[in-house]
């Protein structure tokens, strides 16, 4: 147990909140406060908007055009997706980390990260397809999966950056301690 710091509620006068907690949410304002980390989201998503076109692109012309499932389709277009986001974020986003240079044991690492992204965003992807479908029925002039894969992006964005981040590109210095450990 952390130590207890009294604090005032307004209806009920004191109350006792574990240190561990107040610093768990001073953490993550500080984390929401750094510029640096706002501006690496803000890069990440700028090439999420190029992969998420390239993305959803080719999983619509999977989907429509040549007639594959949901999973295939989906899976095509994300590795592909996650290539080019691979690169782009080495050369632009995690620049400093990477010192732009492409790696295969970063790639690969990237990829691992990445498929958490792509296991949310096809079960978002699946989940929201069969709830509009039972909600709405055959109403629609759309494929109830490119709805779904709208949802299932935004999912797998706040998993990539998070991943990528914390895991991926971390700082030179940062990553050798880790490793020696």
């Amino acid at each position: 147990m952390g130590a207890r710091r009294p604090s005032t509620d307004v209806l009920s006068g004191p109350r006792m909140q574990p240190a561990r907690q107040k610093s768990r949410f001073a953490r993550i304002r500080s984390l929401l406060a750094d510029r640096t980390l706002l501006l690496k989201a803000v890069s990440f998503a700028g090439v999420g908007v190029i992969n998420t076109l390239v993305d959803f692109g080719l999983f619509t012309f999977g989907r429509l055009y040549l007639g594959l499932s949901i999973v295939v389709a989906n899976a095509a277009a994300w590795i592909v997706a996650v290539t080019g986001s691979y690169v782009m974020n080495s050369m632009i986003t995690f620049a400093a980390e990477s010192q732009r240079k492409l790696r295969f044991k970063a790639y690969a690492s990237y990829l691992g990260a990445q498929m958490a992204g792509f296991v949310g965003d096809t079960v978002t992807v699946y989940i929201v397809a069969y709830l509009v479908t039972v909600l709405v029925g055959e109403a629609l002039a759309i494929d109830p999966s490119l709805i779904g894969k709208v949802f299932g992006l935004g999912v797998s964005f706040l998993l990539n950056f998070s991943l990528s981040h914390f895991f991926v590109f971390r700082p030179p210095a940062r990553a050798k301690a880790e490793d020696a450990h």
